[in-house]
C-alpha cells in the first residue's frame, strides 16, 4: 500500500485514468483519555489501542489523510484522488466554488468519559488566529448512548461573558452549562460557537467542517498517564463563544420523507453540509444532481451501493465516499445510513421540497436553512 500523499508505482500515466466508483477507505484511530473499545464491540473493528476516541472515516486533513482500500485506487490517498480526477471527485458545485480543500470530515466518536468542554471558531476568526484554517460547525447523529447518558449544550441562558470566566476561574463551571439527556437516533447541531461536550457512554457519527480547530476550555480536572494536565484555550474559547444564545435548540425532530424503498428525513441544510437519515427497507434512489459527492455511514444494519459499473456493499459502521460523477445510484438492503453533501440549499433542498408540497414552516425544522 502506497503512504499518503504517494501515488502507487501502478498509477502514474495518464492513460492509467479509470472510471470512478464508490470510495472507501482505512479508519484513521485517534487515542483519546477519553476514548474507548465500542467500536471493536459494536462493529467488531480490530483497534490499535484500549482508549480509541477517533475513528476518522472519510479525512483530507494534514493530521489524517485517509487511504483508499478497494479497487483500482487502493492505496492512494484523498488528496491524489482529488489531485486526479478534481471535479469528477468532488462535482462541479464543489470543484468551482472555492473550496481551498476538501469541505468535510466524518467521524465516528466513542465516549467512554466525558469529553472535554470546548468550542469551535467560525471561518474568519480560524482564518485569521489559526493559520487560514477552517472554522468549525459540525452535527452529531447518536448511534447509541447508555441509559441516562448526557451532553453539553450550550451555554445556560442570560450567562454573560464575565459569569463564565468567573466560574470558569473558581473551577465551577458546571454552573454555566447547558446539559441534555440523550439516547440513540438523536441529532444535534453544532454550529460554530456553540459550548460543547459528549458525555460518558455516547457512541457518535460525526459530519463536520474539515477542520481540527478545537478550543478546550474546561477539562474536568483531569491528567494523562502521566500526570499531565491538557492544554486549554480559555481566551480564545472566550472570544468565540456564543452568549447571545442565537442557537438554544434541543435534538432535532428533522423533515420526514417517504421514498420508494424506505425513509429520508432531512435534519441539518446548513452553508457547509447537508445531513439525512435514510431508512433503507428495500431500494431507495440516492442520485443527486451529478454537481457534487456525497458520503454514507451505514449505522445499523447493512446496505449495497449499486451504481453504473459495480456494487459496493456497506456493511454496519463503514463509511464511503460517492463520486459527483455517478449518476445512477442507488442502494437496496436493511439499514440505517448517515448521508452527507454539500447542498446547494435552493436547488437541493428548498426548491425540490416547494414542489412537493412542503411550506417554509415545514422547512424551518431543518437547521441551518433559513
Amino acid at each position: 500500500m502506497a503512504k499518503g500523499g504517494q501515488k502507487p508505482e501502478n498509477f502514474q500515466k495518464k492513460e492509467d485514468y479509470i472510471m470512478l466508483y464508490p470510495l472507501f477507505f482505512h479508519p484513521i484511530y485517534k487515542e483519546r483519555i477519553w476514548g474507548g473499545r465500542k467500536l471493536a464491540e459494536k462493529y467488531r473493528r480490530e483497534l490499535p489501542g484500549e482508549k480509541i476516541g477517533e475513528s476518522w472515516e472519510i479525512a483530507c486533513h494534514s493530521n489524517g489523510m485517509g487511504i483508499v482500500r478497494n479497487g483500482p485506487l487502493n492505496g492512494f490517498s484523498l488528496r491524489d484522488a482529488i489531485e486526479k480526477y478534481g471535479e469528477e471527485l468532488l462535482g462541479s458545485a464543489v470543484y468551482h466554488n472555492g473550496y481551498r480543500k476538501f469541505p468535510l470530515l466524518i467521524k465516528i466518536l466513542d465516549a467512554s468519559d466525558v469529553l472535554s468542554v470546548q468550542v469551535h471558531p467560525g471561518d474568519e476568526y480560524a482564518n485569521i488566529h489559526e493559520n487560514g484554517e477552517l472554522g468549525k460547525t459540525e452535527m452529531w447523529y447518536v448511534i447509541d448512548a447508555e441509559p441516562g447518558a448526557k451532553l453539553v449544550y450550550g451555554v445556560r441562558h442570560g450567562v454573560s461573558r464575565e459569569e463564565f470566566r468567573h466560574s470558569l476561574e473558581q473551577g465551577r463551571l458546571e454552573d454555566c452549562l447547558r446539559e441534555l439527556e440523550v439516547k440513540p437516533g438523536d441529532v444535534l447541531y453544532i454550529p460554530a460557537g456553540l459550548v460543547h461536550a459528549v458525555g460518558a457512554g455516547i457512541l457518535i457519527c460525526e459530519i463536520q467542517q474539515n477542520s481540527d480547530t478545537t478550543y478546550r476550555v474546561y477539562d474536568w480536572n483531569r491528567v494523562d498517564d502521566q500526570g499531565k494536565s491538557r492544554e486549554l484555550h480559555k481566551e480564545k474559547a472566550l472570544d468565540v463563544i456564543d452568549f447571545e444564545g442565537r442557537y438554544q435548540g434541543i435534538g432535532l425532530p428533522g423533515l420526514p420523507l417517504m421514498e420508494e424503498g424506505g425513509r429520508r428525513i432531512l435534519y441539518v441544510a446548513c452553508d457547509y453540509f447537508a445531513m439525512e437519515k435514510l431508512i433503507i427497507k428495500g431500494t431507495m434512489d440516492l442520485c443527486l444532481d451529478g454537481k457534487r459527492f456525497q458520503t454514507l455511514t451505514c449505522v445499523e444494519g447493512s446496505a449495497v451501493i449499486r451504481y453504473e459499473g459495480g456494487s459496493e456493499e456497506l456493511g454496519a459502521g463503514s463509511s464511503c465516499l460517492v463520486p459527483a460523477s455517478l449518476k445512477t445510484v442507488d442502494i437496496t438492503g436493511n439499514g440505517t445510513v448517515i448521508r452527507a453533501y454539500v447542498p446547494d440549499k435552493e436547488s437541493n433542498i428548498i426548491r425540490p421540497l416547494t414542489e412537493r408540497g412542503y411550506t417554509e414552516k415545514d422547512l424551518s425544522v431543518i437547521a441551518g436553512l433559513f
